[in-house]
Parts: structure tokens; sequence; C-alpha cells
């Protein structure tokens, strides 16, 4: 049988062609990581980290220890100062009154920190019973403590008369924690994210100008420490040493439960690792992430020093907040 020479032979299986100009899959370069936040995560983990309940016991227990082994110690160095000689005895009795005096003054001021917060958390939960209720008396009494707690502020001393003269025209409980929010906290909010912006301004720049391991970390958690103090003293809450890093644990906690940390990375990390930022510059991508995971936690501890929600006022969002911050270091207003 002969074939057609116009005839087209049909395969009967794949055919397979090799090429030696065509370029192997294996050598090809490694897609680099999108930038995570590495160090804001690391400060999360750190702040959020409770313990076990043995191990607060276990905390309990040494520094009982070491108190009494410390206070026994400085009073037989006394007792045997006083043996050895009367006068050098009364020098270091004199000396340990000092330092317990100091220990008094930083505890004391220590519980008038953990009131003061306790103070904004009892206005806040008030004024949103009074607004759930519409409760017009409650909404007055929340207006007063506002008014008293602010009292001595100049920030807000135009909007506290223009509440006390507008506060009597309105007859329902919302529109008069609305005017109180807009006249009184409006200030104080414009202070709290300038705070915030100069926080992500500063971890943004040391991330993605300084090489070091652990510098970023470690400005991350000073700079987080020293913006959620500056804001709970702009909203009156002025806090002491512990009371800061026990607001820190709470922000921190409140992100964790929320998976706002996780969510913002995630938005801020897809923007600076496919777009120019990480063409330009892998560090200066993770620069951007962690200042703006910083300016999620100043907005997280805005909301929780806060002597009332944000309902009347837009909450201010991380994109724009960021976007402020950033738009400072290159010297825009």
């Amino acid at each position: 049988m002969s074939l057609d020479p116009d005839e087209t032979p049909r395969l009967r299986g794949p055919l397979m062609l090799e090429r030696e100009d065509v370029a192997d899959p294996s050598l090809a370069e490694l897609v680099p990581d999108l930038p995570q936040g590495q160090a804001m995560q690391a400060v999360a983990r750190l702040a959020a980290h409770q313990g076990s309940g043995f191990g607060r016991f276990a905390k309990w227990v040494f520094g009982a220890l070491f108190s009494f082994v410390l206070s026994v110690t400085a009073w037989n160095f006394v007792t045997g100062v006083f043996a050895a000689n009367p006068v050098l005895g009364w020098v270091a009795f004199v000396l340990l009154m000092a330092a317990l005096s100091v220990c008094l003054v930083v505890a004391v001021g220590e519980l008038s920190a953990f009131s003061r917060l306790k103070r904004l958390d009892v206005i806040r939960v008030e004024a949103v019973r009074a607004a759930a209720a519409d409760d017009l008396p409650a909404a007055r009494a929340v207006v007063g403590q506002l008014v008293g707690l602010y009292a001595r502020r100049a920030e807000n001393a135009w909007g506290r008369s223009r509440l006390e003269e507008r506060q009597a025209e309105v007859m329902d409980a919302d529109g008069l924690l609305a005017l109180a929010e807009a006249e009184v906290l409006a200030p104080l909010d414009a202070l709290a994210r300038a705070e915030v912006e100069a926080a992500a301004r500063q971890v943004a720049t040391v991330t993605a100008l300084i090489p070091l391991a652990l510098a970023d970390v470690a400005t991350a958690l000073v700079s987080n420490l020293r913006m959620i103090r500056r804001v709970a003293e702009i909203y009156g809450g002025r806090s002491g040493s512990l009371g800061s890093w026990r607001l820190l644990r709470r922000v921190f906690l409140s992100l964790v439960a929320t998976g706002a940390v996780a969510l913002t990375d995630d938005l801020i990390g897809s923007f600076a690792g496919g777009g120019i930022l990480s063409k330009l510059s892998r560090r200066f991508g993770e620069g951007v992430v962690n200042g703006a995971l910083t300016a999620r936690v100043g907005l997280a501890a805005m909301d929780i020093c806060r002597p009332m929600p944000f309902v009347a006022l837009p909450r201010p969002g991380v994109s724009a907040t960021i976007s402020r911050a950033l738009a400072g270091l290159f010297g825009r207003d």
C-alpha cells in the first residue's frame, strides 16, 4: 500500500523534541520573601506572653524571698554598724530610711498611675452604657466627669467652653456624647496621632538604615513603650513604668486577640514586598512594615486610653497614619 504524498501522516503518540538552548529552571534565582515585620512580631510575642499560673506563682515566691533577704540583710547591716560605731550607725539608719522613702514614693506613684488609668476605663464604660440606654442624666454625668478630667488642660480649653455653652441645648444622650467627643477629645486625638506617626517614622527609619541584629527589635520595643506612655499622658492617664508595661501588654493582647497584627502585616507586606519599595530595597520594605505595625499599636493604644470610644469622630486608619509618617520623613506636612 502506497502513501499519498499530499496526505499528512497522523501521530500515534506524543512527540518529544529535545532542545539545548532552553534554560534549566533549577538554575533560576529564588524569589525573595516578602517583608513580614519580624521586629514588631517579636515585640508582640514578648509583650503578649502571659506565662502559666505556676510561673507567676514562682515569680511571686522569688520576689518575696528576695525582698525578705534584702530587708534582713539591711537591718543586720545597720545593727552591726550601730554596735561598732553609734555615729556611723545613725548615718546608716538615715540612709536606709531615705531609701525606703524613695521606694514608697515610687510605689505611690505607680498606684496613682493605675488609678488614673482605671478612671479612664470607668468613664469609657459609663459612656458606652449611657449611649446604649439613651440615658440623658447618665450622659450628663459622663460629660461632667470628662470636663473635670481635663479642667486644667489648655489644649481643649476652647472646646470645653463651647461644650458648656451648647450642652443645655442637647436633649438626647447620643447627641450630648457626640458633642463632648467632638469638642473635648478632637484636639487630644490630633496630639496622639502625632505621637503615633513619630514613633512609626522612627521605627521605619531605624529598621531601614541600621542593619544590626536585634537593633530593630530593641528600637521597636522602646519606641512602642514611649509611644504608649505618651498617648496615655495625652488622654489624662499618665502611667509609670509598671503602668506603661501593663498598657503595652493590654494593647498587644487586644491586637493578638483580633488578629490585627497579622492583618496589617499582610496588608502592608503585599504593598511593600510586591511594589516599588521592594525593588529599591527589601530592608526599606521591612521598615515600612514595622512602621505600619507600630502605627497599628499606637491606634490600639488610643482606643484603650481614650475616655470615650470613637463614635462621632472617625477612627484613624493605619494606611493614612503611615502615609503621613513617611511623608514627615521626607519633610512634607
